[in-house]
């Protein structure tokens, strides 16, 4: 039994947000949910299809792997199921959402989970332009 519900959020690295947002809601057509310059960071939302995950272009994401944020009920459970399977945490932080906890596999792949304990932070940044 797996402890995933969702993936809600894909985060890519981007050198230059501002271009690459341009790129994808001009030229593929996304939708521009926010753009949000705070605290020495850039970050911009965009809905490329409806009830697919957002993609999260940062400047503060390092490499050049997206991270699949997938959405947990809970996440100390969710951490104690998969500590149990073989799973190797690296570390925790907070998003506006929740707790989250992210990982690498084997492979290379980069996986967060997360509590959605702030279900009030996504209307809090839609609509948001700051640049």
């Amino acid at each position: 039994m797996t402890p995933f519900e969702q993936l809600d959020f894909l985060y890519s690295p981007s050198s230059d947000v501002q271009r690459d947002m341009d790129y994808f809601t001009r030229v593929l057509g996304g939708r521009l949910v926010f753009a949000v310059d705070a605290m020495g960071t850039r970050v911009a939302a965009i809905e490329l299809a409806p009830a697919s995950p957002l993609l999260l272009l940062a400047d503060h994401v390092e490499g050049e792997s997206p991270i699949l944020v997938y959405r947990v009920k809970d996440l100390r459970s969710a951490m104690a199921q998969l500590e149990q399977q073989g799973w190797q945490p690296e570390t925790t932080f907070e998003i506006p959402h929740g707790p989250c906890c992210s990982f690498r596999t084997p492979g290379g792949q980069r996986i967060a989970i997360y509590q959605l304990t702030r279900p009030e932070a996504a209307g809090h940044f839609n609509g948001r332009r700051d640049f």
